[in-house]
């Protein structure tokens, strides 16, 4: 069987561990040959492929990044799209396909599915909010990552007797900021899927400052104000996948922080260098056992799922179970934070 491999959407540690797994146990267990289609959708569309093989996937476990590349291509907006990604299949002699993506990359898998191509998925997203699996690999590095910039910016702040606001990524779902908020001790946290009262904040940053510790104000860049609540955009562009790009929440919070506190307040962006370089060794790990568990699945031809954490086993669910609806962080959740607030 010769078997496609891609890489979509944003980059993520743990990709390669994920592409490594897939080739070493398709090759020494099924026998599989395999092809690798370079940045995303682009590749199976545009027929842009190179070789995938053990040799290829040396060395690759620890970097970031993805091998393939990857880009934001949705074949679905374009005229024959889908004809021209089964006819460049067909042409490659591919008889299956391995998606590695989050939401828009699995989206397409789906329907693909649907259509009658052979697709299974490995979930991937820095930002966990993908439905079907507890966890998805790059989560816990781009945690890893913000929750030592918090622990760094604490002493700078305190130094300094200043409002720190840590802008990290999280577009609909707060988790990145949720759990690197806990972990670092943040004074507040704001995340999407609960719009923030400012008058609270800025009690928060009071109350902080009175204990004589300097405020950490941890902030999900989709994160919105109660009493205007609209995302706060770099740009009113699109991608193909109808995604506006997200940013600066963090000095519009500082701004205002600033003005009703009379406090110096500044805004540190961490942006992409959460999901750059090295992945954590539980993201190598759980990379590693899907792409196991990817390369099985083709070989019992269960096509149309996606492979998913529930507690520490993996499972298949279907691809739409992973892409009908985002997971997002519940009130019961965002409450265990706010005990910390202030």
């Amino acid at each position: 069987m010769r078997v496609g491999v891609l890489t979509g959407g944003g980059d993520c540690p743990g990709l390669n561990a994920v592409i490594r797994a897939v080739v070493r146990k398709g090759v020494r267990e099924h026998g599989f040959e395999f092809v690798g289609y370079r940045n995303g959708w682009k590749g199976p569309l545009e027929g842009l492929t190179m070789p995938l093989g053990i040799e290829e996937c040396r060395g690759i476990l620890p970097r970031g990044g993805t091998i393939l590349g990857s880009s934001r291509t949705n074949p679905f907006k374009l005229d024959h799209g889908v004809q021209q990604i089964t006819d460049n299949l067909a042409r490659d002699g591919v008889d299956a396909l391995v998606a590695i993506g989050g939401e828009d990359t699995l989206g397409v898998a789906t329907k693909l599915a649907e259509l009658g191509v052979n697709v299974v998925g490995v979930p991937k997203t820095i930002d966990n909010d993908l439905s079907g699996t507890d966890f998805t690999f790059g989560f816990d590095t781009a945690v890893n990552i913000a929750t030592e910039a918090i622990d760094r910016l604490h002493t700078t702040a305190e130094s300094h007797h200043r409002v720190l606001v840590v802008e990290v990524m999280g577009r609909h779902a707060g988790w990145i900021a949720l759990h690197s908020g806990i972990a670092g001790g943040a004074s507040a946290v704001l995340i999407p899927e609960q719009p923030f009262d400012i008058e609270a904040v800025c009690r928060h940053v009071e109350a902080r400052f009175e204990s004589e510790y300097a405020p950490i104000i941890v902030v999900s860049e989709g994160a919105v104000p109660r009493e205007g609540g609209d995302m706060t955009l770099q740009s009113g562009e699109t991608d193909d996948f109808g995604h506006v790009r997200l940013g600066g929440i963090g000095d519009r919070l500082a701004r205002e922080i600033e003005q009703r506190t009379g406090k110096e307040a500044r805004a540190v962006v961490l942006g992409h260098i959460q999901r750059g370089g090295t992945p954590t060794a539980f993201d190598r790990w759980l990379a590693t056992r899907l792409g196991l568990h990817a390369a099985d699945a083709v070989a019992e031809g269960d096509f149309g799922t996606m492979m998913a954490l529930h507690g520490t086993k993996i499972a298949r669910v279907p691809l739409a179970e992973g892409t009908g609806e985002l997971k997002l962080v519940s009130p019961a959740e965002y409450a265990e934070a706010e005990v910390f607030f202030g």
